[in-house]
């Protein structure tokens, strides 16, 4: 049985909370019968003002519009012909976001391996553009609901204890680098990158 989606709630809260609490939680991309799942182990969180790395910092645009979106919409980007996931978080209006970076698979391997062309488990959904080809997830799910429980959506994880939290500064960002708002699971071998020991927090980097 399918894990029911995380409701609007959820979402409409600032970035930072909401990417420390999607770890652990569940990705689900439905195509037909056809059923992709994992736990999500990397999110970067981009806030609505004063992040240079945001999509939205220079305004509104027809490529990011879906950030400005309802809370719980998916904002999808292309990049390099190939595609990122992020969740939209805060207030219509409010272009903040979390970019899902990594997820451990769970179900549907096969058919991620038959998306990416590979048997190789580190290398089906270890980084967004690995995952969302692992999954399926293209611009045509740019703006989608990600609360209704159909298509593409976040579920609650397997009632575990929350998994412990590590920060460090984004990859591959060459504005407001130095802010630590990628956070991932420690020790988990499908994050997508391990910082250096001195580039990492394990307390909340506004604390």
């Amino acid at each position: 049985m399918l894990r029911a989606p995380l409701p609007h709630c959820f979402y409409e809260r600032d970035p930072v909370t909401v990417a420390r609490e999607l770890l652990g939680k569940c990705l689900v991309c439905s195509h037909g019968r056809h059923v992709t799942a994992g736990r999500i182990v990397e999110v970067e969180a981009y806030l609505a003002r004063g992040d240079e790395a945001c999509h939205a910092f220079r305004g509104r645009t027809r490529r990011n519009d879906s950030m400005f979106g309802p809370a719980g919409r998916a904002y999808v980007y292309s990049i390099h012909a190939r595609y990122c996931l992020n969740a939209v978080t805060e207030t219509e209006g409010v272009p903040s976001a979390v970019l899902i970076r990594a997820v451990e698979p769970l179900d549907g391997i096969r058919l991620m391996e038959r998306r990416r062309g590979t048997t190789a488990a580190l290398d089906l959904a270890r980084g967004p553009a690995r995952l969302c080809e692992a999954f399926g997830i293209d611009r045509s799910l740019d703006g989608w609901d990600l609360t209704r429980g159909r298509r593409l959506w976040i579920a609650r994880g397997d009632g575990s204890e929350p998994p412990p939290i590590a920060a460090s500064p984004r990859v591959g960002v060459t504005s407001a680098h130095e802010l630590p708002l990628r956070f991932y699971v420690p020790d988990n071998r499908f994050v997508s990158r391990v910082p250096s020991r001195k580039n990492t927090h394990t307390k909340p980097w506004y604390e």
